[in-house]
């Protein structure tokens, strides 16, 4: 019986490793896809070093997104040949992932590869691109539009969110505050669009305050903790602030201060169980208003027998930008 090669966690708590999965294995699913490219993500570091709650049952192949073809199809929706790409939807957590170079879904996950983006392409974007454009779609939904008054603050702004937060927002005309804790990555932050570089403890190390000096249009925080509750209290009066992680921890230590004098409105944003609609909307987007070369300098390629490693290297938080995984080994 043919198998092939998948990323598995066996039991919780024990890194996942390279193994083989047997066909008979996959899962339920009414769609069949050849998987050629998958992710990095945060929420991967942690269901592949098993550090994190991620991963619901066991066994488990991991990654939360995949792109591929789909291979045979019991959906009058799809046929053999699509282009397709899957994101969240409880992939690595309730239903096996894209760390293999098969896999089963259901149909009514599927988006179609989105126009002008190869699949690589939608993969070196994922999750953390299609997690940037609901934050940024959600703050315009809220009045923050270029030219307004203050910077858009990203947090965590080297990693893979953060640096297509800061690339779609410059795009796009805003003035954009970039924060890191990796002085470093300074410069490639500035090549992504940022006009202002700020040190993580700027913002990780609170004063106390319940209100500090207004500074921020807008927060897209990828951080969570004391970060979001410092950037909360210097976002300016009717501001926004899009909080989509929790690098730094899921609590979240402030007052209501920031809401009942500045009116500041805390958007939170998911991307596992979005609505196909919404996603479609930030794929179409994705593919029309990100700049190509700018793609290329937030991504690196890496072999599926990676994974273990990276997984262990984002969570110390020494990747920069986006990593693509090129599951099949394909050119």
């Amino acid at each position: 019986m043919e198998s092939f090669p998948a990323i598995i966690a066996i039991e919780k708590g024990v890194p996942a490793t390279l193994s083989e999965v047997l066909e008979s294995a996959l899962p339920e699913g009414d769609v069949t896809v050849d998987v050629q490219w998958s992710s990095l993500n945060y929420k991967d570091g942690l269901a592949v070093t098993g550090t994190g709650p991620v991963i619901r049952s066991f066994p488990m192949v991991c990654g939360i997104d995949l792109a591929g073809t789909v291979h045979d199809s019991d959906s009058a929706d799809w046929v053999p040949g699509d282009e397709v790409i899957v994101t969240g939807w409880g992939l690595s957590e309730t239903h096996p992932g894209g760390y293999t170079t098969r896999q089963r879904v259901r149909s009514q996950w599927l988006q179609r590869r989105p126009e002008g983006l190869s699949l690589r392409d939608s993969m070196a974007i994922g999750t953390g691109g299609l997690t940037a454009m609901l934050c940024l779609m959600a703050l315009e939904e809220v009045g923050i539009a270029p030219g307004c008054e203050g910077e858009v603050l990203v947090t965590g702004a080297g990693g893979g969110v953060g640096s297509f937060a800061v690339m779609l927002l410059a795009g796009l005309g805003y003035e954009v505050a970039a924060a890191t804790g990796r002085p470093e990555i300074a410069e490639y932050l500035t090549s992504l669009g940022a006009s202002t570089i700020v040190g993580r403890q700027e913002l990780s190390e609170g004063s106390g305050r319940p209100l500090e000096k207004e500074r921020w249009a807008a927060v897209i925080d990828t951080v969570g903790s004391q970060t979001l509750a410092t950037a909360l209290t210097q976002t300016r009066y009717r501001g926004a602030v899009a909080a989509c992680g929790l690098a730094g921890g899921s609590d979240l230590p402030a007052t209501v201060m920031p809401f009942i004098l500045r009116n500041v409105r805390l958007l939170g944003v998911d991307s596992v169980s979005a609505p196909a609609e919404v996603r479609a909307a930030a794929w179409q987007r994705l593919g029309a208003e990100l700049p190509r070369h700018l793609l290329e300098v937030a991504t690196t390629v890496e072999p599926l027998q990676r994974v273990p490693a990276l997984a262990e290297q984002i969570l110390a938080g020494s990747v920069r930008g986006r990593v693509a995984i090129n599951v099949d080994g394909a050119p």
